[in-house]
């Protein structure tokens, strides 16, 4: 066995999902998951050095969730986001630099420093944006699978919520909507125990999210978050579902943010051996073993992919403090108003 299979326990048997990826698409899926994670300590770097303003929600430790999730999606398909969408964005195709440009504030960023870290979106890769609202992703996703089917596209929407969302009306209405009229919509529940600081268990009263699907009479399905093969594998049963018009299905990835909340948050509420568990439990360390164990990747080739997303997110992050800020005769720029343009 390899160090890097040692280091992480996971499962000997070759999961089904890698039969459906090439070598290029499990390394794309590696890097991706490295982008992640590399984005979001520059990101929690800049804020402690004060180079970024407002607050920040990090998804460390959720990134097979994310790309397990995107991986059986095109540039055609749709994904809406949450307050902690870093790891969405990136997943979905976003580069680093236009990215980190926009975490900063900076007129190169994907919103020209209007959105910053809870509002990111990329249309041309079909990310319809992050959004501060707890549940205001999924009607967003409804709408935006509608459309698709209205206009026979084939494409699929995915809408990423956490754990805490599912108890909003938007959750319920979203998914009652989607069932009725068979749209293809994947729900995908980003279960890491904490609705900012209240566990799941106090605050819902079914064991699993999961649960829940009966009611709308549609597939509910609960994976390791952790695990990026089996995130993939539902994912791609959940769109192929979609795409051949048999409706939505709810996917609960139960995952972890091994850091608080936001950077506001002093974790009172959970106890350092949590959280060593949790970190025990790595996704990327678990995925590098796994696919260099099965012989899907060499083991320096993964060392490799490492050290080039390291260099690119220095690159990124030295790109975007040098962008310039956006103008503040701008300030209205892109944004309509009816009522003002009606003005004389």
């Amino acid at each position: 066995m390899t160090s890097l299979s040692r280091s992480v326990r996971f499962s000997v048997n070759r999961p089904k999902v890698y039969d459906r990826l090439s070598e290029d698409d499990v390394v794309g899926a590696l890097r991706r998951m490295h982008r992640i994670r590399r984005f979001e300590e520059a990101a929690e770097d800049s804020y402690i050095r004060g180079l970024s303003y407002g607050t920040m929600h990090l998804s460390i430790g959720q990134e097979a969730t994310a790309v397990g999730a995107c991986t059986p999606l095109g540039d055609t398909d749709y994904v809406t986001s949450t307050h902690r969408g870093h790891g969405h964005c990136i997943a979905k195709g976003a580069e680093l630099k236009p990215m980190f440009a926009e975490f900063l504030g900076r007129e190169s960023g994907y919103c020209k420093g209007r959105g910053g870290s809870m509002h990111i979106a990329e249309p041309a890769k079909g990310n319809l944006g992050a959004n501060g609202i707890v549940g205001g992703g999924l009607p967003i996703a409804v709408g935006a699978a509608l459309s698709a089917k209205k206009r026979r596209t084939g494409a699929v929407a995915v809408a990423f919520f956490g754990d805490g969302a599912n108890n909003e009306g938007a959750f319920h209405e979203a998914l009652n909507l989607a069932s009725i009229w068979k749209l293809p919509v994947i729900f995908v529940c980003e279960n890491n125990q904490y609705a900012m600081s209240m566990a799941m268990d106090r605050a819902t009263a079914v064991a699993n999210v999961a649960d829940r699907a009966a009611a709308y009479a549609i597939p509910g399905v609960i994976v390791d978050g952790n695990d990026f093969a089996a995130v993939a594998e539902a994912s791609f049963a959940a769109t192929e579902r979609a795409r051949a018009g048999e409706g939505p299905t709810l996917i609960e990835a139960k995952t972890y943010r091994t850091r608080g909340h936001s950077r506001s948050d002093r974790n009172r509420y959970r106890s350092r051996e949590e959280i060593e568990a949790w970190k025990a439990r790595d996704p990327i360390a678990r995925f590098e073993a796994e696919i260099v164990a099965l012989g899907l990747v060499a083991e320096a080739r993964v060392a490799e992919i490492a050290a080039e997303v390291e260099k690119e997110m220095a690159e990124a992050a030295a790109e975007a403090s040098a962008s310039p800020w956006p103008a503040a005769a701008d300030v209205l720029r892109d944004v309509y108003s009816p009522a003002e343009s009606a003005r004389p």
